[in-house]
Parts: C-alpha cells; structure tokens; sequence
C-alpha cells in the first residue's frame, strides 16, 4: 500500500515513464513480507531495454523489474535505495521521505 504522495505526483511520474524517461517516485508503504521496509521507491521506464541497461549500471538485476505495461519499474528498498537517490541527486526525496541509513 503505498501513502505519502499526491495524484498529480503520481500522474507525473505515469506520464514521465510513458515517455520513455527514468523516473522517480518515492512513497511510503507498508508490505507485511518486508516488515523493516518503510518506503519504496519506483524506478520506472517505459523503454524496457533502458530500464534494463539502468538497473545494471546501478548494480541491480533486471530480473526484478516488474514488466507491468504500461508502467515496467524497479522497486528500490533499504540502503541500496537510499545509495541510489543520492547518486541520482534525489536527496529531496531522501529528506521528504525521512530516508536514513
């Protein structure tokens, strides 16, 4: 379940990954199978291919994206999500959201 954001974020994002964009959306959420986890953040493109070649330049295995068409994205969690958003210069979401190591 995810809380903290707005429709037109959420819109934003939506319309940004159709685009074939890298986009970012951070949320908090609850999922009992990841009981310490209080955030998410999306990693989504359209572009499978780029999404793919992302996640490997992150160090992440494209194997978890989740092609779910027409929004495919990565869920990024714990410290690799946090590692992720300052390489990305996303602090505002690692403020916003409260996202300590």
């Amino acid at each position: 379940m995810a809380f903290g954001i707005k429709r037109a974020e959420l819109n934003e994002w939506k319309i940004a990954v159709s685009r074939g964009e890298t986009a970012f959306l951070t949320h908090y959420w609850f999922d009992p199978r990841f009981p310490d986890i209080r955030t998410v953040t999306k990693v989504g493109n359209a572009d499978l291919e780029r999404l793919t070649q992302w996640c490997i330049s992150r160090g992440l295995n494209p194997r978890y994206i989740h092609n779910r068409p027409p929004f495919p994205h990565f869920d990024l969690m714990g410290r690799k999500q946090r590692e992720v958003l300052l390489e990305e210069n996303l602090t505002q979401h690692l403020e916003r959201f409260r996202i300590n190591e």
